[in-house]
């Protein structure tokens, strides 16, 4: 377990590039935008990138909202810190339902793994990353094997983790209801489905004091563990649902110093 307190007190700057702040370097490229197929993507690259290890991040939004601009820091951080870093659209609810959604993610990393070296990315050190709906989107793909060669993932605050289990604890809200309507979908949809019998790639899971956030993560993690699966599990009880992710590349931020360190230890 990672406490928030003890790693506000560490030096940010110690894990950064000489003269790189937390908060990025002005004047970063404009991502490149690329189309998938089912929707766009962008890959935001410093010029003469080569063999990076690439960031795939899936942004959340109740499976109903949001879009693959909504990055916040995180590209200017990342590129100051030696990676390069790839956001992707994916169809809304209610146009495509939560599976088609999945499809999309795994459509695009596909797509980014097969093209990423010509934008300076190494397709064989592509972490994963989500935030809500987007975290239970990464979660669910990388469990059920649809991101193949994935080096790791960076699960940002969800409760979908077992969503029969979420049901049982009364944590299946309105707005979970909506979404997870049909109870005979809830095993296909529910990442913890595909733990068991199998080690998965090294996760890093992040919860808010949202409610239930921690309870449910912590269960996730555990049942990762059991099959040997390396988890770090980061307790950001200090943060809102929000703020979890749009704190990230900030300066000082526990989070992103945490993030950064499981980065560096699994891609390098």
């Amino acid at each position: 377990m990672i406490d928030r307190r003890s790693l506000i007190a560490a030096s940010l700057a110690a894990l950064l590039p000489p003269g790189a702040s937390a908060a990025g370097r002005p004047g970063q490229p404009e991502p490149q935008t690329l189309d998938y197929g089912p929707a766009k993507l962008d890959v935001y690259a410093v010029d003469g990138a080569n063999k990076l290890p690439v960031v795939f991040f899936v942004h959340g939004g109740a499976w109903r909202f949001g879009k693959r601009s909504q990055v916040g820091a995180k590209p200017d951080f990342l590129l100051a810190n030696g990676f390069v870093f790839v956001s992707i659209d994916y169809r809304m609810l209610p146009e495509a339902d939560v599976a088609t959604q999945a499809g999309d993610v795994e459509k695009a990393y596909a797509y980014v793994r097969a093209n990423i070296a010509r934008h300076g990315g190494d397709p064989d050190r592509i972490v994963g990353m989500g935030h809500s709906a987007g975290c239970h989107l990464i979660a669910l793909t990388g469990m059920r094997g649809g991101l193949p060669g994935v080096a790791a993932l960076i699960l940002d605050d969800t409760r979908a983790y077992d969503l029969a289990a979420l049901s049982r604890n009364g944590g299946m809200v309105r707005a979970y209801a909506r979404v997870f309507s049909d109870p005979a979908q809830w095993a296909a949809l529910s990442p913890s489905s595909y733990v068991d019998g199998k080690k998965h790639p090294p996760t890093f899971i992040a919860y808010s004091r949202a409610s239930g956030r921690g309870e449910e993560s912590k269960a996730f993690a555990e049942r990762l563990r059991a099959t040997g699966t390396k988890v770090t599990l980061f307790d950001g009880s200090a943060y809102t649902h929000m703020s979890i992710n749009g704190d990230f590349g900030k300066d000082g931020d526990a989070l992103t110093a945490a993030a950064l360190a499981f980065l560096k230890a699994t891609v390098g």
